[in-house]
């Protein structure tokens, strides 16, 4: 799991949320979580990239990007939407989006445990589904 810092009061309820989530699940009870931090949205392709080499499974990224008054926004989420894509088509293996993009600080913190769920949660949910089809693919 890869969890940008920038916002990190958002990004940390994200981040436990995956965990929890992970941890819950009865059919990974073997599951090893490995995390590595990173300082924005804009560096978590790189840190997912060093985390396949190490042999992970699947990576969950993890991050928040709130709209400010210039490009600067469209520029870092393109980025990492692209780079998370790109990547898991390269090593053949699940990095799933977990980056938040809203337009307002609110909208985040909606995101992140309020009242529309928690992204994170949902990410690593998306994780072990992706795990479960590539398995399901490969018995057939």
């Amino acid at each position: 799991m890869v969890t940008a810092s920038w916002n990190d009061h958002i990004t940390s309820v994200l981040r436990q949320g995956a965990i929890d989530t992970l941890n819950h699940h009865k059919s990974f009870q073997s599951i090893s979580i490995v995390e590595a931090s990173v300082p924005g949205a804009f560096e978590i392709p790189t840190a997912a990239q060093w985390l396949f080499e190490k042999g992970c499974d699947a990576v969950v990224t993890l991050g928040c990007v709130i709209k400010g008054d210039t490009p600067h926004f469209d520029f870092v989420c393109e980025a990492v939407t692209r780079g998370v894509g790109d990547l898991s088509l390269k090593t053949n293996r699940p990095c799933i989006f977990g980056v938040i993009t809203t337009n307002t600080e609110v909208q985040a913190l909606e995101r992140a445990g309020g009242k529309l769920g928690n992204k994170g949660s949902e990410a690593a949910e998306a994780a072990l589904w992706m795990l479960f089809t590539k398995e399901s693919i490969d018995q057939q």
